[in-house]
């Protein structure tokens, strides 16, 4: 079996003080640290609470002592897209500026659970990348001077944007799947000019897709793995090469895959759900050859799976969670939690944390027997995802920003 591993990216220390992209660190949902809360709320564990301007999905991220966020504010002449800094010991702002000024006609209609600030930014230490779709991508330093905007990737989305960015041996990776174009594109974080552009080739009925890519070492090589409608592929991060592929039926793709004991774990997201174990090390088509494993009980069509040693952890959109063998495929328990669920799951100490969309959150023992620790409720919707950074846990919600500790 080829040797697999989980790459951290950009180079990344996973340093209990940072939080630098989507699902941490290693892009899985692993948190290692001083141990968080094990109860959150309102009046429950709150270090700071700060109210966020304007409206936007997209997750936090932490580093060097700030927390950075995307959000769109409405204008008469559009939507002013912004980045966010607030100071992650006191909550306090410490800059709101604009990146994007997108006109009426391109800030078009979102789905219900999207915004038109959903994908997660991601820093190298150096400058913070956000991604706004179609209406355009940019670098800023840290003190939030705009360094360089990218529009025009593509143009005619469905539902908005969605899918976050990724850095890898100094490039922006992220997929465009939209009507007009499907497609995984690299620019040079120093200049944001494209490295490369390599097509899909997929014929999907309904091409648009939300994937955020994962990043895996084969035999000593990288590899960025991402999903769109119909097709999940490996590429060469050097050249964008596709290595390989794998197909399906499901589009609207949004669960970022994760990658263990020789595998890749997907969701085919709509209409019919399943979770697919691809076996990493192949070329060319490999959907016959590779595929490990399938199940379609409680697979999600938006939160993205966990790995924890030998379980996959799902939860469904209906609320359906589910511990999974991830050499099998085999359930080992599931229960139905309240609510429904768009924001992915995160491992701390032993303990996986989940909010519903409704802002119950749930904690659940990570392990084959199953044990619901306890039920949280922050009161207020939320589709982001948790941050963990140096002890604390953050979570955004309709209009706040929380930071929860211990006293």
């Amino acid at each position: 079996m080829p040797r697999i591993a989980c790459l951290l990216l950009a180079a990344l220390s996973a340093a209990a003080g940072e939080w630098p992209q989507f699902r941490g660190p290693t892009g899985d949902g692993h948190y290692t640290g001083p141990p968080l809360v094990t109860e959150w709320g309102p009046k429950t564990n709150v270090a700071w609470e700060t109210q966020v301007p304007g409206h936007g999905w997209s997750s936090p991220i932490v580093w060097k002592g700030k927390v950075y966020l995307t959000t769109a504010v409405p204008k008469d002449d559009g939507v002013s897209l912004r980045a966010v800094c607030v100071d992650a010991n006191t909550g306090k702002v410490d800059w709101d500026e604009p990146v994007v000024l997108a006109p009426k006609v391109q800030a078009n209609k979102t789905h219900q659970k999207n915004s038109l600030a959903s994908p997660t930014p991601t820093t190298d230490g150096e400058r913070l990348y956000v991604h706004f779709g179609h209406m355009g991508t940019a670098a800023l330093d840290l003190k939030g001077k705009v360094l360089w905007t990218r529009t025009g990737l593509y143009s005619q989305p469905v539902h908005g944007n969605g899918g976050s960015p990724i850095l890898v041996d100094g490039l922006l990776v992220f997929g465009c799947d939209a009507l007009d174009k499907q497609a995984v594109v690299a620019l040079d974080t120093k200049t944001g000019k494209t490295a490369w552009e390599t097509p899909r080739k997929a014929t999907a009925d309904k091409p648009f897709s939300f994937g955020t890519p994962t990043v895996v070492v084969v035999n000593g090589k990288k590899q960025i793995v991402s999903e769109g409608s119909t097709v999940l592929a490996g590429y060469d991060p050097k050249t964008g090469q596709e290595l390989w592929r794998t197909k399906f039926d499901g589009y609207s793709v949004i669960p970022k895959p994760v990658a263990g004991h020789g595998m890749v774990y997907f969701s085919t997201s709509f209409d019919r759900p399943k979770v697919i174990a691809i076996k990493l090390g192949g070329s060319g088509d490999v959907t016959g050859s590779h595929t490990a494993w399938t199940l379609g009980k409680g697979a999600p069509s938006t939160p993205s799976p966990l790995l924890v040693g030998d379980e996959l952890y799902l939860v469904s959109d209906r609320g359906q969670c589910s511990c999974v063998d991830a050499k099998t495929g085999k359930v080992v328990w599931d229960e139905k939690l309240k609510g429904n669920y768009s924001a992915s799951p995160i491992v701390a100490d032993g303990n996986i944390y989940l909010t519903s969309e409704e802002g119950k959150g749930t904690l659940v023992k990570a392990g084959r027997r199953k044990e619901i620790l306890g039920e949280f409720d922050l009161g207020e919707k939320t589709f982001a995802s948790f941050a963990a950074a140096d002890g604390a846990l953050y979570v955004r919600t309709e209009t706040q920003l929380y930071k929860f500790a211990r006293r």
